[in-house]
């Protein structure tokens, strides 16, 4: 028996319900890395204090976020959380280790988290690059086939880490800015316009007044 046009209609609305539910159910998830080496000592309580202000705008727009860092021989990554508290604490509890630069790692990373469950993006704060660069150019090409823009803000003019950071952002079409040590309040602007891209894409970041939100738009290409 071929359906009647109520019975065909209500298929379609359930249809719809079910995508509904599901795109709400779907949280934005970003990944937030650090470079945690002895080189960032010196900035490290204000960079603590600037990522728990983007902690609380994450709590306020709803993405989970995972906290990576390295320092001297270790990369550690954090649970999910969306708690901005919990957040914090996980900041609180890291301090600066001698250390090579281990950016790679953080790619890597980011490519197994997305296989299991999607990234909206990768957030990267360090000062410094002394990796192989085409390694990391390498990952970078494997990020951009599953669309995760890389955001990488450099603290400092290091040229080796700006040129790095500058093509990595520019692969994965994602952005770069470099801040100086005690911008704090440039610093902030960027990481709450990262925290809006990764809960709702471009068009949330175009509607954010903020600096830091026309910084990236303008790298991002408004696409």
């Amino acid at each position: 028996m071929s359906n009647t046009p109520a019975t065909t209609r209500r298929a379609e609305i359930e249809g719809f319900l079910k995508k509904s539910a599901l795109a709400l159910n779907t949280r934005g998830r970003l990944i937030f890395a650090l470079d945690a080496t002895a080189s960032r000592q010196p900035s490290w309580d204000t960079a603590c204090a600037l990522q728990a202000q983007m902690f609380d705008e994450v709590a306020t727009i709803g993405i989970d976020v995972q906290l990576v860092y390295f320092r001297g021989s270790e990369c550690q990554a954090s649970s999910w959380v969306s708690n901005a508290r919990a957040l914090a604490a996980l900041m609180e509890k890291i301090g600066c280790q001698t250390g090579y630069t281990q950016i790679g790692k953080v790619l890597a990373h980011t490519q197994r988290e997305h296989d299991r469950q999607k990234v909206r993006a990768l957030v990267f704060v360090g000062d410094a690059m002394e990796e192989k660069a085409t390694d990391l150019y390498r990952l970078s090409d494997e990020l951009a086939r599953r669309i995760i823009p890389c955001f990488m803000f450099q603290e400092g003019d290091d040229p080796e880490a700006m040129r790095a950071f500058k093509e990595i952002a520019r692969l994965t079409k994602g952005a770069y800015c470099r801040f100086s040590p005690g911008a704090a309040s440039e610093l902030a602007e960027l990481l709450r316009a990262v925290a809006a891209y990764a809960a709702g894409g471009v068009q949330a970041l175009s509607t954010s007044r903020n600096a830091g939100a026309v910084k990236l738009l303008t790298q991002l290409g408004g696409s």
